[in-house]
């Protein structure tokens, strides 16, 4: 079979303080482009991935094994991949992928969330999670016990998309380097309180009313009350070595901001815009001696899909008889 995901825009954290009995609580997009994963049962394990992509892997089949009995021996091949620690949500897609493919293969009928709780994901954040279930524009209710709870879900509009810019700069904190931040910041509940302020009567709104210009607006304003929970550990309320790309973002764009712990950064654009935007962008990136990936995110409605693998080829020859 062949799954793909999406990859997810992270674009914040509300309450690190939980002031209410609830910590964190996040916002997340789903974006086209993430990992695609042949996976099959083989004579052996066989894993076709680099780097980091094969212990996630490793670990992912190990667990579904404790959990559910279902074996080692499968071929797991990453035939796209999302880069590792840019921000993008990598770890979470490719645990959900493998361990999903391997619960179809053994007629487990097992939820997402169950999966992602074993594999030990949503701990701070369940924006990965529901991007890869359903797609979208996401908002998850903060870690009590267990998984974070979906509060909201929406579609992203299909003429909005996002400039996305990944600098060739230092990569953002692993997980074991993220779990000394994320259990000792305590978040100011002040700021929550107008993030929160902001999602409700700002961004939901505007989203609902398809408002690019409003939604963008409270979009870099609660970017930038999100960077003041974090500034101690990133230098600021974006990161030191991003903020030239902010300033331009912040000129060109309907809104921008940070995803995650970066580098990967990205402003609100309509799509029929980035042509245009990605060549002024280009411009500015050799004016200031800067090196970056610059690409479009396109929004995914939909969250991963499994394809079984004769139905696959059946679409490709089709595809490539159509073209």
């Amino acid at each position: 079979m062949i799954i793909k995901t999406p990859k997810r825009l992270h674009l914040g954290l509300i309450d690190p303080s939980g002031s209410l009995g609830r910590r964190f609580g996040s916002l997340g997009v789903a974006l086209e482009e993430g990992y695609e994963i042949k996976l099959m049962p083989h004579e052996k394990l066989e894993i076709r991935a680099e780097g980091e992509d094969r212990e996630t892997i490793k670990f992912i089949i190990g667990r579904m094994n404790k959990h559910f009995s279902t074996g080692f021996n499968y071929l797991v091949e990453v035939r796209k991949a999302i880069p590792r620690h840019i921000g993008l949500g990598s770890t979470t897609q490719l645990s959900l992928a493998v361990g999903v493919g391997i619960a179809k293969l053994n007629n487990i009928n097992a939820e997402i969330e169950e999966l992602a709780e074993i594999f030990e994901r949503g701990k701070n954040s369940g924006a990965g999670i529901y991007t890869f279930k359903y797609g979208g524009f996401v908002i998850d209710g903060g870690v009590k016990e267990g998984i974070p709870p979906l509060i909201f879900r929406e579609e992203f509009p299909e003429n909005w998309a996002f400039l996305l810019v990944i600098p060739q700069v230092k990569r953002g904190f692993n997980e074991e380097e993220e779990k000394p931040i994320m259990a000792s910041i305590r978040g100011k509940s002040e700021i929550a309180t107008e993030i929160s302020h902001r999602i409700l009567l700002g961004l939901l709104p505007a989203l609902k009313e398809r408002d690019i210009k409003t939604f963008g607006k409270h979009l870099s304003e609660i970017q930038r009350l999100v960077g003041k929970h974090f500034e101690d550990y990133q230098g600021g309320e974006f990161r030191e070595d991003v903020k030239l790309i902010m300033e331009f973002l912040k000129e060109n764009t309907y809104g921008y901001g940070q995803s995650s712990w970066g580098p990967a950064v990205y402003g609100l654009i309509q799509k029929s815009e980035y042509s245009m935007l990605k060549a002024k962008l280009h411009d500015f990136l050799k004016d200031h001696g800067i090196k970056a990936k610059v690409e479009l995110g396109t929004p995914r409605n939909k969250g991963a899909e499994i394809v079984m693998e004769n139905a696959y080829l059946l679409r490709l020859i089709n595809s490539v008889a159509k073209g």
